[in-house]
């Protein structure tokens, strides 16, 4: 199942595509950007999705993570997770201890004796590609973490003419022409060939930040014909294009060729529905149009991205979203700034009216992915800037139950943390109630919302609800100062309805009159969330059973013929969760599918054989509506 936005959020879609074309996106599971009508089945499909960032800097090695998460799978999805970010898969210049962003080998996903090992630090490819399986089985989708920026460990040196530049103006060249050996030259002799031929030069690259022959770790800018940083990147540093490692040339056309055949190959191998991309800003914003259209269009994926664009200027995330034009998303890290500084305040003395002030989550809704911390945020690492632990119940009650934005649950705040580093050991407790607010965001976040964002230290906000998520809506209420209350509308549908708290921080009830309205209480520092007793929403049916027909699909011995589509009901685009149909008058082939009435998405007929070999349709993608009614029925012929 793909469960990923709030009916709010599309509504916010179509109205952002008006106002900036670039913000438009086609209707093609082939097309280059996220659909429109990707977007909008996920939301006629019911549950609101929730992200989960699963893994941390400090993740447990040995290669057992994927199996951990295999085994999770079940309970993920009755929380209400929909999507696992994983960390990167592939061989890293540490082996089985790299962390995953150094990267070496792209496609060894733990299969190959490199880098003193086989597997890589969270488990072997077949471990890999079984966690998927477990987590597309209970309706999650997988995001595949993956760094195009650079590549680390490489198997030999090469002599290359280089120059040093500074490091905070990376425009500024010093000391002259130099030969330096330059640790290049990427063979993987323990892949043996396997997957691809290709090897890494030093033409491949821009840059590196060792010299072997002088044992100088200044970054060093490659001459040669079209070497030279690349542009538009980041404007930090004058120019971030050089962040670490051998610095790739993504204006080189075979770097172009051997990353698009890499992403084709990840894809298809993995089954993955999404990338978390590192280091975007490092990167010429405009590579990534292309390469994105192309995978999409290579593996006929819709495929979520969404990009690590680390800056709190929001300027600049505004700026990458229009010269990629919306093909992505971003973390929204300007958000997690100000959680970070509005725990930092604490005693109600930050403006709660201006949490979301200058945030993606505020300004582009539909391209912030919310986050409260990541890996790179949490103690003793690069960005290292940790949400209190008292703030972070109120940062995860922000960004799971509003509408806007598309949420992240980092692995430490949910299971908690220990480990040791630079001296010192760290413990990460789970958050309190966070748990209930996931379930919360998954039962009850629902239907139009209110706002009451007016006093420095209570702020509050209601959800309506809506028929189609029988007992749904809310009133949630937090505070970073001593509490209180707030008179909120929740809608004359709950009138006399006894609201409760979910996440037990308040007992008794709140009792909604006559006018919809009801006034809800908090705690100092804390957060509460009432919702209707259960059943006050009156179950309706809200499905109908399509027959979808398809004509002169010809089969070889051992095929048959499925329907995929972009909603949850035809596999979400995963081929593995296509629906068969049957050869009732070969060869027309027919099946009977039940999907969520009204909806609107796109699919496709395709041939399988018991391998998993898959042959599509031709031509542009299908669509339908479905009916209000009962029943309905699509009949068309095989495109060649």
């Amino acid at each position: 199942m793909n469960k990923l936005l709030s009916l709010a959020a599309v509504l916010a879609f179509f109205w952002a595509g008006c106002a900036n074309p670039l913000l438009l996106q086609q209707a093609d599971s082939n097309s280059l950007t996220e659909t429109e009508s990707a977007i909008s089945s996920r939301v006629l499909a019911g549950q609101n999705g929730t992200l989960m960032q699963y893994f941390h800097w400090y993740t447990p090695g040995g290669g057992n993570w994927w199996n951990t998460v295999k085994s999770n799978a079940a309970a993920l999805d009755t929380m209400g997770i929909t999507a696992l970010w994983l960390p990167p898969a592939y061989k890293g210049q540490a082996g089985g201890n790299d962390v995953g962003y150094g990267v070496y080998d792209m496609y060894d996903l733990g299969e190959f004796n490199q880098k003193g090992s086989i597997e890589t630090k969270y488990g072997s490819k077949a471990e890999y590609l079984a966690a998927i399986s477990a987590l597309n089985a209970k309706g999650i989708q997988v995001y595949g973490d993956i760094v195009l920026n650079h590549r680390m460990g490489a198997d030999a040196t090469q002599r290359v003419t280089a120059t040093r530049v500074s490091k905070t103006d990376r425009n500024y060249e010093y000391g002259g022409d130099t030969g330096i050996d330059a640790w290049t030259s990427f063979t993987f002799p323990g892949r043996a060939n396997a997957y691809s031929t290709f090897k890494w030069q030093w033409y491949h690259f821009d840059g590196v930040d060792w010299a072997q022959n002088l044992s100088d770790s200044s970054i060093w800018k490659f001459r040669g014909t079209g070497k030279g940083w690349d542009w538009e990147v980041d404007t930090e540093n004058q120019n971030y294009d050089f962040l670490m490692g051998a610095d790739l040339d993504m204006d080189h056309p075979e770097v172009q060729t051997e990353l698009r055949n890499w992403g084709k190959w990840f894809v298809n191998s993995t089954g993955i529905e999404g990338l978390r991309i590192d280091a975007v800003k490092h990167i010429k914003y405009t590579f990534f149009n292309t390469w994105l259209d192309q995978i999409r269009a290579d593996t006929g994926k819709p495929l979520f991205a969404v990009g690590e664009f680390w800056s709190y200027e929001i300027g600049k995330l505004h700026n990458f979203i229009t010269k990629t034009g919306g093909r992505m998303s971003l973390f929204d890290a300007p958000l997690h700034m100000n959680f970070y500084s509005a725990s930092r305040a604490g005693n109600g003395s930050y403006d709660m009216r201006n949490i979301l002030n200058n945030t993606l989550m505020k300004d582009n809704p539909l391209k912030a992915v919310t986050i409260v911390e990541n890996h790179d945020t949490q103690p003793l690492q690069a960005l290292e800037s940790p949400v209190d632990t008292w703030f972070k119940p109120i940062a995860y009650s922000i960004i799971l139950l509003r509408e806007e934005g598309y949420p992240t649950v980092f692995h430490p705040d949910l299971y908690g943390a220990t480990y040791t580093d630079k001296g010192y050991t760290i413990t990460m407790g789970a958050v309190a109630k966070l748990q209930k607010l996931i379930e919360a965001r998954k039962k009850f976040a629902y239907g139009k919302q209110n706002l009451y964002w007016d006093h420095w230290d209570i702020v509050g906000w209601t959800r309506e609800g809506t028929t189609s998520m029988p007992g749904s809506g809310l009133a949630a209420l937090v505070s970073d100062g001593a509490g209180g209350s707030k008179r909120m509308y929740v809608g004359t549908g709950f009138a006399g309805k006894a609201f409760y708290d979910y996440t037990g921080n308040r007992t008794g009830t709140v009792t909604i009159g006559s006018d919809g309205y009801g006034t809800f209480y908090v705690n100092g520092g804390s957060v509460s969330v009432w919702v209707p007793p259960l059943s006050s929403t009156p179950a309706v049916t809200t499905t109908s059973n399509v027959t979808f027909k398809v004509n002169s699909a010809t089969t070889v011995w051992g095929q048959d013929v499925y329907i995929v589509g972009s909603i949850p009901a035809l596999g979400s685009w995963n081929t593995s969760l296509a629906k068969k149909l049957t050869p009732s008058a070969y060869p027309t082939w027919d099946g009977v599918v039940t999907l969520p009435r009204s909806t609107t998405f796109t699919f496709k007929f395709i041939k399988k054989n018991s391998a998993g070999t898959v042959v599509w349709e031709g031509g542009a993608n299908r669509s339908y509506t479905v009916p209000a009614a009962t029943t309905g029925s699509f009949t068309g012929t095989w495109q060649p």
